[in-house]
């Protein structure tokens, strides 16, 4: 192993950074979790994926700003130590982590069911195993095969939603041969548009607000691109049609062609439509999306625990041994860190399965808005100093500044505190509370320890004594 000083290499791409930051916000969540968000919404859904991808492209702007101005593989934790303080970098960076390490182990979970689907004597955990050590390899290897996998996992997943798109427009508008105008109709006529209440809609973006966390990654996969400041220019600007389309537009299509209320939509709204148009072997086709997306998740994981574990090790806030690089530049201990909780899923998921998917689920489920809120208060506070200071460092703004962050950071604020308000997610809210809560203590404690060996560090000075007469 070679020592950090020769830094992370810079062999990602102009095209690995282009198809991470398109298909980064292009997750499971999409593909299946959106189905209880319509069920319970209603067409009103298409209000609450489009006002939570709005509070995303604003915290994807700020992220922007920042990263623009300092790029770097510990993004908004270094931002946030900078900005408001070290203890700030340390809690929110290690509640990174950990929401991550806990999104490896829950990501090599589903996709190990759904390969079942085609392979029923393969034990869960077994193929669990298998997926983890596969990408673990990739991503150990160099990054630019981790680039790579993410590319063509991306490119997959961006045809699949373009395609699905073209073929739900070509039906509603009656484009498709032999068939006639869809229109609208499903949207007003199963109880009109809002049909659970206008509060099921402020309800859904609690819900939807989830599914695009990892449209960060590409601030943090700056760090290794020779071009970090255009990549993150050109991702951060195209965040707004990438939510446009991909989120709102599919559900829209759902929507119009499917009763909201429909059993279907449930299980699996993107199979109910397929087959409901006609496409054979749908539930085979998307089920081979959807674990290319749970893959893809796994696979950018394995990258981003990695290089927040690197970053704190960095600030000394973590084992200096996880700064250690290959001879590729990449932190082998860092990475197999992040499988940690994988491994321990694999085996309880072995004797309890439901117990432990759910309390993995519910630990770092709050998490997401946390980051979302630092890097709301970072932004304000270093767009502050900037302005004073160096403001030709800012290449990229923030829209309507400060009016836009101090929105964004009571909206974040307004949804934390109604989780707690909401049977189905209180749990979250605690287990989150928890979870902070014992990091915070952590940080005071590596404080202490901190100081205490700087302060047995110092040379002992003795003073000349007078001397004393007689």
């Amino acid at each position: 192993m070679n020592q950090s000083q020769s830094g992370l290499k810079k062999e990602l791409k102009t095209r690995h950074m282009t198809m991470i930051s398109i298909a980064g916000v292009i997750g499971a969540g999409l593909f299946v979790g959106s189905g209880s968000v319509i069920h319970s919404t209603g067409p009103g859904a298409i209000v609450s994926y489009a006002l939570a991808g709005l509070l995303v492209i604003f915290i994807m702007r700020m992220l922007g700003e920042m990263s623009a101005v300092n790029p770097t593989s510990g993004s908004f934790s270094q931002y946030a130590h900078d900005a408001i303080g070290p203890w700030a970098g340390f809690t929110i960076g290690w509640l990174y982590w950990f929401f991550w390490v806990i999104v490896i182990a829950i990501e090599a979970i589903a996709g190990a069911g759904i390969i079942q689907y085609w392979f029923h004597d393969i034990p869960l955990w077994l193929t669990s195993l298998i997926l983890t050590i596969v990408l673990t390899l990739t991503n150990v290897y160099s990054v630019k095969s981790f680039g790579e996998f993410e590319y063509w996992f991306s490119l997959i997943k961006v045809v699949t939603i373009i395609a699905f798109l073209i073929v739900g427009f070509a039906f509603i508008f009656g484009f498709a041969p032999g068939s006639e105008p869809v229109g609208l109709s499903n949207m007003t006529g199963k109880g009109g548009f809002f049909p659970e209440g206008v509060s099921s809609v402020l309800l859904g973006i609690v819900v939807v607000i989830f599914s695009f966390m990892g449209t960060e990654i590409v601030a943090i996969a700056a760090g290794e691109t020779a071009n970090p400041i255009e990549s993150v220019t050109k991702a951060t600007r195209s965040v707004v049609w990438r939510i446009i389309v991909f989120y709102v537009g599919s559900i829209a299509v759902v929507v119009a062609l499917l009763p909201w209320n429909s059993a279907n939509i449930l299980e699996s709204p993107f199979v109910a439509v397929l087959e409901h148009v006609g496409v054979p072997a749908a539930a085979q086709i998307m089920n081979f999306i959807v674990l290319t997306a749970v893959l893809s998740c796994l696979n950018s994981g394995l990258y981003t625990t990695s290089r927040m574990l690197y970053s704190l090790a960095e600030r000394n806030e973590a084992p200096r041994r996880f700064m250690k690089l290959s001879k590729k530049g990449v932190p082998v201990q860092a990475i197999v860190a992040g499988t940690f909780f994988s491994y321990i899923a694999v085996v309880m998921n072995y004797f309890s399965p439901e117990t432990v998917f759910l309390f993995l689920v519910n630990s770092s489920g709050a998490i997401a808005l946390l980051v979302y809120l630092v890097i709301a208060v970072s932004q304000l506070r270093m767009r502050k100093k900037l302005e004073k200071t160096n403001p030709e460092a800012l290449k990229i703004k923030m829209w309507l500044f400060p009016f836009l962050t101090y929105l964004t950071i009571i909206a974040i604020c307004g949804i934390l505190v109604s989780m707690a308000f909401i049977s189905s997610m209180r749990d979250e809210l605690l287990l989150t509370g928890i979870i902070t809560g014992i990091v915070l203590i952590s940080y005071i404690v590596f404080r202490k320890r901190k100081e205490s060996v700087k302060a047995a560090a110092k040379p002992v000075t003795t003073q000349q004594q007078p001397d004393i007469l007689p």
